[in-house]
């Protein structure tokens, strides 16, 4: 989880990683997170904090609390994420795109042409 160095309030940073972790897999259903005592200490932060994060994330539903345990990775919860994250990527990223090919004349076909090189130079 290293989003550390965002401008963004610490709990939001420490919500986006356990996100992203869930995202690529790196945290599955049901498998425990490291404990807050052990997130305040490997990122030297208020345990508050770390409390705050993991409180957001409960009440979105993407990690859930065994009472004396730890928290867990809710179950459907990468499900969950990539329906989000797919609205997000429309409206801030496909919209944002089409406005600026629509500005360079790029038609439909021109512009999934570009996509499928860019997507192949990923490779």
């Amino acid at each position: 989880m290293d989003v550390l160095n965002e401008k963004l309030p610490i709990y939001i940073k420490i919500v986006e990683g356990v996100k992203n972790a869930i995202l690529k897999n790196e945290l599955k259903e049901d498998e425990q997170l490291p404990s807050t005592t052990f997130l305040s200490k490997e990122y030297n932060i208020n345990i508050g904090t770390v409390n705050k994060a993991m409180n957001v994330l409960v009440n979105e539903g993407y990690i859930y609390k065994k009472r004396g345990i730890g928290m867990f990775v809710s179950k459907d919860a990468r499900k969950k994420l990539i329906v989000e994250r797919k609205k997000v990527f429309k409206e801030n990223f496909v919209k944002a795109t089409l406005v600026e090919a629509k500005q360079l004349d790029i038609g439909v076909e021109e512009l999934q042409e570009i996509v499928k090189e860019v997507f192949e130079e990923m490779k």
